[in-house]
């Protein structure tokens, strides 16, 4: 085997990858590695979510019906295996984490750039999500070229006036089925990632409490509990009351 040959681990960069793992509690605190691990696993689905997700508006952007709907398919089976992993975390128990918490610095969940980034891509463009953004030091620029692009929302709306249809259409007329199941598909994404939200607040409380702060000083699961009800669809949302308006 020549030493330009690729292998497995030569391909995965697995020396390197492994050795980013850096515990910081003295001594070293059995479960700071899963929280780590953990952690550093969410930030590579986020890069692939967001790779994705750059993908979905492309094909929106070119009125690819079928192509948008693959692509949105595997944005949810991602946020699905981003949402599975926080099961690990159930198991580090409260006395565990706050013996290893205080190294953990200034650093918080709140400052991940690719999560920020997923958020405004999916469609956060209000007040409040834009302060957060500033109150951490400013908009990230991987946020800032985020931000540039339309939201999904708009994107799906500038292909219904390609088609020449409605919101309210996709829902009344068999023709539009491939519209529909996209819109579903779409709905499908919001609420997979209402339901990341809705766990790692569980989560957050079930660990440090719903009364204290988040570390690094953040407001923990009082911002996330704030999340839940944001919407990146609103006019699909808005259409289906229509259907029940008397």
């Amino acid at each position: 085997m020549s030493e330009t040959e690729v292998t497995y681990s030569s391909y995965l960069a697995l020396d390197e990858l492994l050795s980013l793992q850096k515990l910081r509690s003295e001594p070293e605190h059995p479960d700071e590695l899963l929280f780590i691990v953990v952690h550093q696993a969410s930030e590579l689905w986020f890069k692939l979510i967001l790779h994705e997700l750059s993908g979905l508006n492309t094909r929106l952007e070119g009125h690819d019906t079928l192509g948008a709907l693959i692509a949105v398919k595997r944005v949810n089976a991602l946020v699905r295996i981003v949402t599975s992993q926080l099961s690990a975390l159930e198991t580090l128990p409260p006395q565990h984490f706050a013996q290893f918490r205080g190294y953990l610095g200034t650093s918080s969940g709140s400052q991940s750039e690719q999560f920020r980034a997923i958020e405004a891509a999916s469609g956060l463009r209000d007040p409040h999500f834009i302060q957060v953004l500033e109150e951490h030091g400013g908009i990230p620029e991987l946020v800032k070229q985020t931000l540039e692009r339309p939201t999904l929302q708009a994107q799906f709306n500038r292909l219904l006036d390609n088609e020449g249809i409605s919101l309210e259409e996709i829902y009344t007329s068999e023709r539009q089925q491939p519209l529909q199941l996209l819109a579903e598909s779409l709905l499908e994404y919001e609420q997979g990632f209402a339901m990341w939200r809705f766990l790692h607040i569980q989560l957050v409380e079930r660990i440090i409490g719903p009364s204290t702060g988040g570390t690094g000083g953040t407001l923990g699961s009082r911002y996330l509990q704030r999340t839940v009800s944001q919407r990146f669809f609103p006019d699909l949302w808005a259409v289906r009351s229509k259907f029940f308006k008397g």
